[in-house]
């Protein structure tokens, strides 16, 4: 379930966070200096349960306050038969304000899609698309829940350094929360809205919001679930709440 069409060809790597030794799917975590992390999701559609999509993320944090990572997603289709490389990005992470409770990150990100599809060739120049992203996260975290909102913006082209108009523009924002509810489990909401700028462009927008659970297996592992609901603008003013709702799985790990 995409929020809109361009939704698969954006850089998904946006590491935020908290200087804390426990990945656990906070809204705010990041990597201490000196460790990896690596996140893999698996997500499909009631609508369609014969596709399936997949990430990975995989970064590093060069200090407490800067990381880079880099981002991929891939899709099956009709059961492994279609198989397509999404999108590849690489990006990078600081961490902008750590005053007490109070945390800021800035990062970018760059990223190209579809890389292979099963009906074309690899970085077929008919079909790449090319994404610049740049955006803010901050929040406030305790000990036991989180609350972190961020804006993004991103440039999308068929060339990397092409400038021109008839590249588009988009813009995301949400707001996510985490609740910890003991040392294994904690629970996670979020809503983002993500829209199209340029006026030509009719289906401008999509909200998307999701519920999800964590078991924490320990300090460095977690096993998360969840779902999501789109609602999408359809152009005059109507929106449009999608049929059926789509659910996935994650797994993180740090070393």
């Amino acid at each position: 379930m995409k929020k809109i069409f361009l939704t698969s060809l954006l850089a998904v790597f946006a590491v935020s966070g908290a200087n804390a030794a426990v990945i656990n799917d906070n809204p705010l975590y990041r990597p201490d200096q000196g460790n990896f992390y690596s996140m893999t999701g698996l997500s499909s559609d009631t609508n369609s349960t014969t596709t399936v999509g997949l990430s990975e993320e995989f970064g590093y944090g060069i200090t407490d306050r800067l990381a880079v990572g880099i981002a991929m997603t891939m899709s099956e289709n009709n059961w492994f038969d279609q198989s397509d490389w999404g999108t590849l990005g690489i990006g990078v992470n600081y961490r902008l304000l750590d005053m007490a409770n109070w945390k800021a990150d800035v990062y970018g990100s760059y990223g190209v899609g579809p890389v292979w599809a099963y009906d074309a060739s690899f970085m077929d120049k008919d079909l790449t698309w090319y994404n610049w992203n740049i955006g803010v996260r901050a929040g406030y975290m305790t000990e036991t829940w989180t609350v972190a909102g961020h804006v993004a913006f991103d440039y999308v082209n068929t060339e990397s350094f092409n400038w021109g108009d008839d590249g588009l523009h988009l813009i995301s924002m949400g707001l996510d929360a985490f609740f910890a509810l003991n040392d294994n489990w904690s629970l996670l909401a979020g809503a983002e809205y993500t829209g199209i700028m340029d006026d030509r462009v009719e289906n401008a927008g999509t909200w998307e919001g999701k519920l999800g659970a964590n078991y924490n297996i320990d300090d460095n592992k977690f096993l998360g679930i969840y779902m999501t609901k789109e609602m999408t603008h359809t152009g005059a003013g109507q929106w449009t709440i999608a049929d059926g709702f789509g659910f996935g799985a994650k797994f993180g790990i740090q070393f």
